[in-house]
């Protein structure tokens, strides 16, 4: 008992002058270590959850000491909350690049939807530290990280609007209760696979997902029309004739 106390009391001294000095700061990191100590994280999060994991079942992963992880995170949540700051942040970048470079609302979509199934299904340990861990937790919703995320679900409703704006989409649309069904479809089959290990393969998902949001919103396009006039004559009027 004496043991865990000491052990307790040395990470909140560590912690402590970490703040009185500014250490924090990641200025300056080496962000090599940086970014190990996150992947760590991530991993040991996924498998053993928040509650059950420790500092130092991080910093062993990590390979490096509980002192150090402590120069980067003052707490074990700070460390949770900047998973995915870290990995939102890259995912909003580069969606930028893409989408400036691609034609038509729709596009613009399918490319979003797409890529953001893709953010989980290329990592297992994220997706489960976000649905299984972050999602429930209040205190994210007060973070800087959190505006990152809104940040990246705000790229959705633009393009919707977009979409609107040209003529692609109903103008009825409500974008932001499109925008909660794309995500909400994505998140529920994340918390399946999660939980289940089922669809084994999100992406086989993504053409149908796709498909079934624009065939609901696009409008329709216009058939052209051929007009055919025919002009019947009476046949004992002809032969009169």
């Amino acid at each position: 008992m004496k043991g865990n106390e000491t052990k307790e009391n040395r990470r909140n001294m560590v912690a402590q002058q970490v703040e009185e000095t500014g250490k924090n700061s990641k200025a300056g990191k080496n962000q090599a270590k940086h970014r190990a100590i996150l992947k760590a994280a991530e991993n040991i999060f996924a498998v053993k959850g928040f509650h059950e994991t420790r500092i130092s079942d991080i910093a062993k992963k990590a390979h490096v000491s509980e002192s150090t992880i402590y120069e980067y995170f003052l707490t074990k949540e700070e460390l949770l909350f900047s998973i995915p700051a870290e990995k939102i942040s890259g995912h909003l970048e580069k969606n930028r690049d893409i989408l400036q470079y691609v034609h038509g609302a729709a596009n613009k979509l399918r490319t979003v939807i797409y890529r953001h199934l893709s953010l989980y299904a290329d990592d297992e340990d994220y997706a489960n530290v976000v649905v299984l861990i972050l999602k429930g937790n209040r205190n994210f919703l007060k973070t800087e990280a959190y505006k990152v995320v809104q940040e990246s679900a705000r790229i959705t409703t633009q393009v919707l609007e977009e979409g609107i704006k040209s003529g692609e989409f109903n103008p009825d649309l409500n974008p932001h209760l499109v925008r909660a069904m794309i995500w909400g479809t994505i998140e529920h089959l994340i918390i399946r696979k999660s939980l289940l290990g089922k669809p084994k393969d999100l992406m086989v998902l993504a053409e149908d997902i796709t498909n079934t949001i624009l065939k609901g919103i696009m409008v329709p396009e216009k058939k052209s029309s051929i007009n055919i006039h025919v002009t019947l004559e009476r046949k004992d009027l002809i032969n009169e004739n």
